[in-house]
């Protein structure tokens, strides 16, 4: 295989590989103050970046929070669930 093919596997599965996505969906039932908290705790994000993902969570109805490979994302989604958010990985 030539070096050029072989970057070009690697290049391809690099990309499939983060294609996944992190959806924090909508609820009734958690309040602001909680999702920000949350956000903050489990994925690392400034109060600025939670407080924006909350927001556009809230008016859009979900929101893609993060991005990246499945084993990557999982314990995120696990963190959040915990916290009775309701997550998925699409």
């Amino acid at each position: 295989m030539t070096k050029e093919r072989t970057q070009n596997i690697t290049d391809r599965s690099a990309k499939e590989l983060n294609k996944f996505r992190l959806i924090l969906h909508n609820d009734d039932f958690n309040t602001f103050d909680h999702v920000i908290a949350s956000l903050e705790e489990v994925c690392y994000y400034t109060r600025e970046q939670a407080e924006q993902c909350a927001l556009i969570t809230h008016y859009k109805g979900r929101y893609d929070i993060k991005s990246g490979a499945f084993q990557t994302l999982q314990p995120y989604k696990n963190g959040l669930a915990a916290r009775n958010l309701t997550v998925t990985i699409e």
